[in-house]
């Protein structure tokens, strides 16, 4: 399963999520088709590399016409108007509908700091088209990176005031503030102003599902700027990607003994279980209650994924009951290398890379495949499997110390 997680500490605004977009992999070119799908084609994009306290990031602006500009930034437009532009947006169906909850959560959050209706709310401070692009490029490009899970950690306030149409107002604008609810904060932090936008708060309202679990690994980073840039900390949003761990992290313990089933069926039940989502299960002998041999059955469940399991267990053995207890697991970081030891026939390598470097093992299953259709030694085929996966390792290391 593939994550992001979007780390504000120094803030979050819609620009800054979109540079850390572009910044972890997006093509420039999908950002740059996005005012046109919106409906706003005279809107240009800037997409620029900047460092922010000596960290590259990628910079996004929206280059609006003065008429236009003039027209979204001091009259701005009605949160009805806006939902309509997203209707009819150039954009899946799910980017419309989180588009959509954000329009709405942020109308409510406005209209009840100015006391008016939510579908009446004009975006005098953030700007209609900004706002428009923003989130509807923020939550397009999640969807675009196959991304099946966004978490945020502590998002920083920021401190002091900030200038609006009527007046100053407290950082963090209240509008922000109301839409924050429920997001973990971070309030110590060197930021002097205003670091989230209501923009930025709304994306981690409908985008995020909150803090990250344990058990994951990072595939890469994007650094997104904002407009300042201050000596003391790095101005931008830092957006990590990665890959969730089934096999890391917290997990539950599910065991039993069984004293009444034939040992004959022992496969199938560990079969059941693993096919109901366990990841691993063992049984060995013990001996139960008046002397009566019996089997001992445990298996490692994710985290919250035992009723699946035991509901399992339970059709497929005469087990009446099962003991679960928490447990955390630590593994080494692992891959699989897909090599071809003989023509048409695959086999996945599993590489854990421990302290002492890489150990490779042939997946079983592919090379008993290989071995029974070609009338050969298993032995043989596994060994030639790990001769091509090491090479390939080898090949990558040695293309990763070119580059540097």
């Amino acid at each position: 399963m593939r994550i992001a997680i979007i780390d504000p500490f120094a803030g979050i605004s819609g620009d800054m999520t979109l540079g850390a977009l572009v910044d972890a992999g997006l093509e420039q070119s999908w950002l740059e088709s996005l005012p046109a799908r919106v409906g706003l084609a005279h809107v240009g994009v800037r997409i620029k590399k900047v460092t922010r306290c000596s960290v590259c990031a990628t910079k996004i602006d929206f280059l609006i016409p003065p008429q236009d500009g003039d027209h979204d930034h001091r009259h701005g437009h009605t949160i009805n108007g806006l939902l309509e532009r997203v209707a009819h947006a150039d954009v899946s169906d799910t980017t419309k509908r989180k588009a959509t909850q954000a329009f709405e959560l942020l109308g409510q959050a406005e209209g009840s700091v100015h006391g008016v209706a939510p579908q009446e709310v004009h975006l005098h401070e953030v700007g209609a088209a900004d706002a428009l692009l923003d989130i509807v490029g923020a939550i397009e490009g999640f969807e675009r990176l196959g991304i099946d899970a966004v978490y945020n950690l502590p998002v920083t306030l920021g401190n002091g005031w900030v200038s609006v149409a009527h007046g100053a107002l407290p950082v963090p604008a209240p509008a922000s503030l109301i839409l924050l609810a429920g997001v973990p904060i971070r309030s110590a932090g060197p930021v002097t102003g205003e670091a989230v936008t209501p923009t930025g708060a709304v994306l981690l309202k409908v985008l995020s599902d909150g803090p990250p679990s344990d058990g994951w690994r990072v595939s890469s980073i994007g650094w997104g700027a904002g407009s300042r840039d201050p000596s003391e900390y790095p101005n931008a949003l830092r957006l990590i990607l990665g890959e969730q761990s089934p096999e890391a992290g917290v997990v539950e313990i599910m065991a039993t003994n069984i004293d009444d089933l034939s040992p004959e069926y022992v496969e199938s039940l560990r079969q059941a279980v693993l096919d109901a989502g366990a990841l691993d299960c063992q049984v060995w002998p013990t001996h139960g209650k008046k002397g009566r041999m019996s089997m001992h059955f445990e298996a490692l469940v994710r985290s919250g994924e035992t009723d699946i399991v035991s509901n399992a267990l339970f059709a497929h053995s005469t087990s009446a009951g099962v003991r679960i207890w928490p447990a955390v697991r630590r593994t080494l970081v692992r891959e699989a290398v897909e090599v071809e030891p003989r023509p048409g026939f695959r086999v996945l390598v599993k590489v854990r890379y421990g302290p002492r470097g890489s150990r490779i093992k042939a997946e079983f299953d592919d090379v008993q495949r290989a071995a029974e259709q070609l009338g050969e030694p298993a032995i043989d085929i596994a060994r030639d499997a790990e001769t091509l996966a090491q090479s390939v390792l080898v090949r990558r290391q040695d293309a990763l110390d070119l580059s540097d």
